[in-house]
């Protein structure tokens, strides 16, 4: 098996293929053999060692896979050759830059025949981030006014659509050159940050979803209707700036991402309705995954990269 692991030579940290023993699944885990890999920003971040959440390299990158059911003998769930996608064990190590992944049979769900592998592979985090935002947290309802900042990203062009089918009026945040695109999934306004200063072209908004983070996250407040609620997926832990939301009388949440079957199942129902779909930028084969990461650390991506297998 196949493994992409980061090494550091004494110089530049490099992204590398080597061979691994292939995983075989614990108690309530399937192995899957995996077709399509979602590369997503917080990878980069990871392998620039910017936070050590899975500890010092090397560590084997990636959640979120689509592929086919190799093994399902120590669960009932699933059987082999069942389509499967889905985001494995996040925050923990799922090792999933890998041509095998061993995982538990409740981090997944069959993949409707309407997705492909590629498209499958795109969902899971930027899908569970918007809905577990705009659902669980945020609450949206028909009728709600939101504010999706980076509607033209991964997470961002996936939660327009998820706020659209529950009936919410959407405005989004996106640069000129992903104006087409951001209107294309449904945004009812669409605000050129680059030209426009938000706050002066939107109020009464009743949940903000954040994945922008910065002065973003603090400029936000003045757009919120009284009781509003910020929904951050990158300044969840700014104890400052919660204070100043309170203070205000609004609502304040982070949101960092887990593993959830129900929400999946409520992603591939929308796929399925015909009300969501997710946009792939760019597919790389495995062994050109570092530049797939190059492409990744330039940032400014219009939906999603993933790695074919």
């Amino acid at each position: 098996m196949r493994v992409i692991t980061q090494q550091s030579l004494g110089g530049p940290e490099v992204l590398t293929i080597a061979d691994a023993p292939e995983p075989r699944p614990l108690p309530t885990e399937v192995l899957v053999r995996v077709r399509a890999i979602g590369l997503n920003p917080l990878e980069a971040r990871l392998r620039a060692g910017e936070f050590p959440l899975l500890g010092r390299p090397p560590f084997v990158l990636g959640w979120d896979i689509s592929g086919v059911v190799e093994d399902a003998s120590q669960s009932w769930r699933f059987r082999p050759g069942d389509e499967v996608f889905g985001m494995p064990l996040f925050p923990q190590a799922a090792n999933a830059y890998a041509e095998f992944v061993s995982a538990p049979a409740l981090h997944l769900v069959r993949k409707p025949a309407s997705l492909s592998h590629v498209e499958a592979a795109a969902l899971p985090i930027v899908g569970l981030t918007a809905w577990q935002g705009l659902v669980d947290l945020g609450g949206v309802r028909e009728g709600d006014r939101v504010l999706v900042h980076g509607g033209g990203g991964g997470v961002g062009h996936v939660a327009i659509q998820i706020a659209k089918a529950r009936g919410a009026h959407v405005i989004a945040t996106a640069s000129a050159s992903k104006r087409k695109f951001v209107e294309g999934l449904g945004a009812d306004e669409v605000i050129d940050y680059t030209a426009v200063d938000f706050t002066e072209a939107v109020r009464d908004v009743d949940v903000v979803l954040d994945t922008i983070g910065g002065d973003t996250v603090e400029r936000s407040l003045e757009v919120l209707r009284p009781g509003g609620h910020l929904v951050t997926a990158v300044a969840e832990e700014d104890t400052a700036l919660i204070a100043r939301y309170k203070a205000a009388g609004m609502r304040f949440s982070g949101i960092g991402v887990d593993p959830d079957p129900v929400a999946l199942r409520g992603l591939v129902e929308l796929v399925e309705q015909g009300r969501l779909r997710v946009h792939v930028q760019e597919t790389f084969p495995f062994e050109r995954v570092t530049d797939a990461h190059r492409l990744l650390d330039a940032g400014h991506l219009q939906g999603k990269l993933v790695l074919t297998v």
